[in-house]
């Protein structure tokens, strides 16, 4: 059998200006241990016959009816937990044994059936943000995002979300406008609401979006002007094709490039085909806007005729004729990329990586696919039957054995697993975490702040120097990965699990109650953690470890607890999703 790839350690850091904070709570035993199992394991990866009557005197008996199909075996704790390390940020004990009494799809079900919650905009408004002195900031955003994502009921929907605005990306990096908080919130609020629907939807929602209107300038643009040289503006024609739809090259449903007579690959757009579209998107601007009320942020932007480009127009063969005014033309122009054969295995593929794995098999993405075209009754791009199937799939579902199989768990995946897991609350509902982007002291990730359009990471990054690399691996998480940020999450988390981030903070009442027993303790946080994927030697490394400290007081069976989540999440076995 192949052994799984695994990738060199990075060195450890080395800048002694800004030492690791001290914890004086672990014993300077654990963090030995701690530290040697955190260098091991960051980079260490840096799925009734009776005889005929023959005188025909009577009648044959009839025939013996098949017997019925064996019942669907049930899930175990292990494999409802790794279910739900993919589905969801973190695996509660109510979900893993309703998993294990009902099954995955009877799961996957009521999560589709939840209503989506408060929403971010109106949390921002009820929490008083929509004053003066927020128009130009992004006062509230962050808390608002991670209440969500740490503590709303909509597992999947949340899971979901993320992905979603790693894909289709704006950020408060490049958001320069009034009330720029207001839009970014109703941002995630149309994903939200549109992430169990059709793409072709979800495309709309996000091109007609006022933050994404401003991210990638489609707000604002105008119709050419041959006496100035003024040429509507190409950001988003190119970004919507690159990013959103059909990406650079002609594909497969399987993903693999398509290529002409000499091998090499068809792209699917030309420079022209953005100068085309960018006509298109011209005219668009804000609906009511105001200086005194962000409610205009939440409306979908609308089209000025004066600014729109007169004449024919074309979205790469499909002709627009001159005669059709702007939202005829929009609509057009999404209806043939949301038609384009590369969406499904383009969007279909970056959902299974982050959902499931970072390198999924030709086969995996041709399935998606297939379900892609159509959802089983005539219906493209239906999201909801998408997230289901690569949920289901034969793949998601077998623990990997391949060669770079699985997925490295971005940090904030880590981070909100770990608050999910273990029931962080905000006592007075701020959740004030903030801005957790700096990668020395902090995650170096935090939602709706990546760097660019291009997310925190690409998805066909391959890591260079590395097994990964050499075997053409493809690992997008890796590409945040170093030694900055390996130690600053090892040394955030740890701070987190004793303390806190903000007034948010854990529940271990359940866990201190196995304490006494280290080795149950550290086999009930690793089940939850990582899906029962730890090895005997780990395990068993993390428990001896454990079981030095003293459990004979309340301090020391804390102590236990914190230790155990802290070497648990520092493993390579959990850091790689599998």
């Amino acid at each position: 059998m192949t052994e799984p790839l695994t990738l060199a350690p990075c060195p450890a850091p080395t800048d002694a200006a800004d030492p690791a904070p001290s914890h004086p709570a672990l014993p300077a035993s654990l963090s030995t241990t701690a530290a040697l199992v955190a260098s091991a394991a960051t980079l260490a990866a840096c799925g009734g016959g009776g005889s005929s009557d023959a005188g025909g005197g009577s009648a044959p008996p009839p025939p013996v009816p098949a017997p019925p199909p064996p019942p669907p075996v049930k899930p175990t704790d292990a494999e409802a937990a790794r279910f739900l390390a993919q589905a969801t940020f973190g695996a509660r004990a109510d979900d893993i044994a309703a998993i294990k009494a009902n099954g995955y799809a009877a799961w996957l079900d009521a999560q589709f059936a939840l209503p989506v919650t408060a929403g971010h905009f109106d949390w921002l408004v009820a929490q008083g943000y929509a004053v003066d002195a927020n128009k130009n900031t992004f006062n509230g955003v962050d808390n608002t995002l991670w209440r969500k994502l740490l503590s709303a009921p909509d597992l999947l929907r949340q899971r979901v979300v993320l992905a979603l605005s790693e894909i289709f990306v704006i950020s408060m990096a490049g958001i320069p406008v009034t009330w720029r908080g207001f839009a970014v919130a109703a941002y995630v609020d149309m994903l939200e609401q549109r992430a169990f629907g059709t793409y072709r939807d979800l495309l709309e929602g996000v091109s007609l979006s006022c933050g994404m209107g401003v991210y990638l300038n489609m707000r604002g643009n105008q119709k050419e002007d041959p006496k100035t040289g003024r040429v509507p503006d190409e950001n988003y024609a190119r970004e919507v094709m690159q990013l959103f739809s059909i990406g650079l090259v002609q594909l497969n449903d399987d993903g693999s490039p398509k290529r002409d007579a000499n091998g090499k690959a068809l792209e699917t757009y030309t420079q022209s085909n953005i100068t085309d579209l960018a006509r298109v998107f011209t005219g668009w601007d804000f609906d009511g806007a105001s200086a005194t009320d962000p409610a205009f942020m939440r409306k979908p932007m609308v089209n000025n005729p004066a600014r729109f480009s007169t004449g024919a127009k074309k979205v790469l063969t499909v002709d627009i004729p001159s005669t059709a005014d702007g939202p005829t033309a929009m609509k057009t122009a999404l209806d043939t990329l949301a038609n384009h054969p590369n969406v499904g295995p383009f969007i279909g593929r970056q959902l299974i990586q982050r959902l499931v794995c970072s390198n999924p098999s030709p086969a995996y993405i041709a399935r998606i696919s297939a379900v892609w075209s159509n959802n089983g009754a005539g219906v493209r791009g239906d999201l909801k039957a998408v997230i289901r199937a690569i949920l289901l799939d034969t793949e998601a579902r077998s623990i990997p054995t391949a060669p770079g199989a699985g997925k490295l768990r971005e940090p904030l995946q880590r981070f909100i697993q770990w608050g999910r897991t273990f029931g962080v609350t905000s006592p007075t509902g701020v959740w004030n975490i903030g801005d957790a982007s700096n990668p020395s002291t902090r995650l170096g990730q935090s939602p709706l702040r990546s760097p660019s359009v291009f997310n925190f990471f690409r998805p066909g990054y391959v890591p260079p120097g590395s097994d990964l690399g050499l075997n053409a691996v493809t690992a997008p998480e890796f590409q945040l990965c170093n030694e900055t940020t390996v130690a600053g999450f090892l040394n955030f988390m740890q701070t987190a699990l004793q303390n806190g981030v903000g007034e948010v903070k854990a529940n271990y009442t359940a866990e201190i109650a196995l304490a006494a027993d280290a080795t149950a303790l550290v086999n009930d946080i690793g089940l939850r953690l990582a899906g029962g994927t730890l090895s005997s030697a780990t395990t068993t490394a993390i428990a001896t470890a454990v079981a030095s400290i003293a459990a004979t007081t309340d301090a020391g069976k804390l102590n236990r607890v914190l230790a155990s989540i802290l070497l648990v999440m520092a493993s390579p076995e959990y850091q790689i999703q599998k």
